[in-house]
């Protein structure tokens, strides 16, 4: 898997889309109902020199099988330097203030599916959700490729796991 995704991400071998997107299919319950899917941005200079988004590429075929929108509303606000490496605490720190609302009409009062590639902490999906859910989101479950570490579910770690009831489902 992590060949794949490295592939996928870093030799941009963009054909991984496809086998990626259906594992990340078979993960969604198919009782999960979504109104919107929206992938995790990248800065602009990360998706410049990257020349593509994972999240929204994985995004296209999820919101296909669910027959939900792919919407922008998330943006990423401010450049943050790779999570590779980092504490559980860098990490949520890292993430602080990195997203804002795009257009939080299209999210009020909508199910969202949050896409990612891979779920380590969570520091990255709690800074999502609690994003979306400020701007009116009525639920944020949340969907990845793979997870770096095992954990009970549903999970969201940091200071927003309190307020959020979220679910997420990973392929592996």
């Amino acid at each position: 898997m992590r060949q794949w995704i490295h592939l996928f991400k870093y030799a941009r071998v963009k054909t991984m889309e496809k086998p990626l997107g259906e594992l990340l299919a078979r993960a969604l319950p198919r009782d999960e109902k979504i109104d919107a899917v929206v992938p995790v941005p990248l800065h602009w200079r990360r998706r410049w020199s990257r020349g593509f988004n994972q999240s929204e590429l994985l995004a296209r075929g999820i919101a296909r099988r669910c027959g939900a929108p792919i919407c922008g509303a998330l943006r990423r606000v401010r450049h943050t330097t790779t999570q590779t490496g980092l504490s559980n605490t860098s990490r949520r720190r890292n993430m602080a203030g990195a997203f804002a609302t795009r257009r939080p009409d299209r999210i009020l009062g909508k199910r969202v599916l949050l896409i990612d590639d891979v779920m380590t902490t969570g520091s990255t999906a709690s800074a999502c959700a609690a994003v979306l859910r400020r701007a009116g989101a009525s639920r944020v479950v949340v969907l990845t490729v793979a997870r770096a570490e095992r954990r009970i579910q549903p999970v969201l770690p940091g200071p927003v796991n309190s307020e959020l009831e979220e679910s997420v489902y990973d392929a592996q």
